[in-house]
């Protein structure tokens, strides 16, 4: 099993949104080629940390599953979508979309900022300056550090 880290703004679709499901949700609309590939990676039963970005106060605020490995994200292919990709065809779809659901609560929201300060979380990079991804890999050595405060 891997683990991931992915980013959505709250008032996109937040945990409460994912935890409310009453089945698995479309994690679609990544339009970064790195990102994407992380996406590819992802197989049925990897946890990832859902993290709250772009809001008040970011952090992950609670654990998802990948439900269905990757396959074409077909908002790239909605003219009405916001993640529309003109140049995106049925036969050459660049996108990829994972589908999610609910693992599990955390005790709290963890911070950003209290993240910056854990031992053991130097090289993730959501902690580095820079680092603007909304899909990242998580290794096992800081899934583990970051566990302990679940």
């Amino acid at each position: 099993m891997n683990y991931w880290l992915m980013k959505s703004e709250p008032d996109e679709f937040s945990f409460l949104d994912l935890q409310n499901a009453a089945k698995p949700c479309r994690w679609d609309g990544v339009r970064n080629y790195q990102a994407r590939n992380f996406l590819r990676n992802m197989a049925e039963g990897d946890l990832f940390l859902f993290y709250h970005s772009s809001c008040a106060e970011p952090g992950i605020a609670g654990i998802g599953e990948i439900a269905r490995s990757a396959y074409p994200d077909p908002s790239a292919l909605d003219p009405q979508s916001p993640y529309f990709a003109a140049k995106a065809s049925a036969e050459k779809n660049p996108w990829s979309a994972v589908d999610v659901r609910f693992a599990r609560s955390i005790k709290r929201l963890l911070p950003l900022s209290e993240l910056r300060e854990l031992n053991g979380l130097d090289d993730f990079p959501l902690v580095q300056k820079g680092s603007r991804l909304s899909v990242m890999p998580v290794t096992d050595e800081q899934w583990q550090v970051l566990s302990a405060l679940f």
